[in-house]
């Protein structure tokens, strides 16, 4: 049996509004004492936190900085970025028996601070496109992170990532073989909520991010009848709240629209439980939307929620199989609102109860095992 070791968990994110971060702590939790790195407060399965002051940024942003992108000295820039810099800091003189690093932006970090000991890499999603479809980020970071990953990716222990088709890029791109972890939720005990005979409420949650294609959402709803109602929670994002701001302006006084304050990751299932559809859709733009599996899929199944999404071959897959909604042929307001408008109060009933049966399977007691037997074989080392 693996010893309960130290563990040091990297995320430049919030961490307690970091829905897959959360639930790798509790598997950590589970096999060490566990450190964490990141913005916001401790998270409730950490031993400590050392908390990163949310202003700074994790790529380096000043001029220098940027020009150093810009030629290309990556070997310069890895610890330029001031959130780096602060965690770097605060970790100093510390040992640990395994690290984990959230995003190709911690490996350098990870690998530096773990001094030998192994390494287990969750790159999320396809690191070199992240934000590719910014012009700067592309010119300028893209480079950034395709260094990164050849650099680190060959001296990780592990890498996990959120699919099998993501999975194939690293591959192909980089000559690592990822193992799979979803971002599906804990399993929830719940019914699915009566449908309504007047209104069919639809329901998204996520981030206020550009690029999220939310006004999609909302254009498609103020073109169609009172029988929809859309509610919206939403993360603001690194923004000062600018992208909100064009939101509401957006819904303008539409009284079928609602913009709520976002919930924790724990309150998010049971609030989502009173709708009757989620619905996402993203353009193509990169690897990452078109190979898209987000953890808002299984938050609507745990949910007992109908689903409507934009086509993507990874959530095709999902509402196929088992039955969970309907796919809009694409990610244009247009589509949007015929695939909503050819619904029926039956139809969303049925899709209810299909969503309920297949709660029983897209949970995360799959992928929580990975992580787990990824990290007891490594505290064996």
């Amino acid at each position: 049996m693996a010893h309960r070791g130290r563990i040091l968990c990297i995320s430049f994110s919030d961490i307690n509004s970091d829905s897959r971060v959360l639930r790798q702590l509790d598997v950590l939790a589970e096999l060490g004492e566990v450190t964490t790195v990141g913005y916001g407060d401790k998270p409730a399965a950490a031993t400590e936190h050392l908390e990163i002051d949310a202003d700074l940024p994790s790529l380096p942003q000043t001029p220098a900085g940027v020009a150093l992108l810009a030629l290309r000295r990556f070997d310069r820039v890895e610890f330029m970025g001031p959130a780096v810099r602060a965690a770097a800091t605060l970790l100093e003189g510390r040992k640990f028996d395994v690290v984990v690093a959230n995003e190709a932006r911690a490996m350098a970090l990870a690998h530096r601070v773990a001094d030998g000991a192994p390494i287990l890499a969750d790159m999320h999603e396809w690191a070199p496109e992240e934000r590719a479809h910014v012009r700067s980020w592309r010119l300028l970071v893209k480079p950034f992170m395709i260094y990164q990953c050849r650099k680190y990716l060959p001296k990780m222990a592990a890498v996990t990532t959120v699919n099998d088709s993501i999975g194939e890029l690293y591959q192909q791109g980089f000559g690592v073989r990822p193992r799979t972890v979803r971002n599906a939720g804990a399993f929830r005990e719940l019914e699915p909520s009566e449908v309504g005979s007047e209104t069919i409420r639809l329901v998204h949650s996520g981030g206020a991010i550009p690029g999220r294609n939310l006004e999609t959402l909302i254009e498609a709803v103020r073109g169609l009848d009172s029988t929809y109602s859309l509610d919206l929670y939403l993360v603001p994002g690194r923004d000062n709240g600018r992208y909100l701001d064009q939101l509401r302006a957006l819904i303008a006084d539409d009284p079928r629209i609602t913009l709520h304050p976002p919930v924790t990751p724990h309150e998010l299932v049971p609030t989502l439980n009173q709708y009757d559809v989620g619905v996402f859709s993203l353009p193509p733009l990169t690897p990452n939307h078109r190979f898209m599996l987000p953890n808002k899929i299984f938050d609507f199944v745990q949910a007992r929620l109908a689903v409507v999404f934009g086509s993507a071959p990874e959530t095709d897959r999902l509402i196929t199989e088992y039955d969970l909604g309907v796919i809009a042929r694409d990610a244009s307001a247009q589509a949007m609102r015929d695939t909503l408008a050819a619904l029926d109060v039956e139809q969303v009933r049925v899709y209810k109860q299909n969503s309920n049966k297949a709660a029983e399977v897209l949970n995360s007691a799959e992928d929580s095992a990975v992580t787990r037997s990824l990290v007891a074989e490594m505290l064996l080392e």
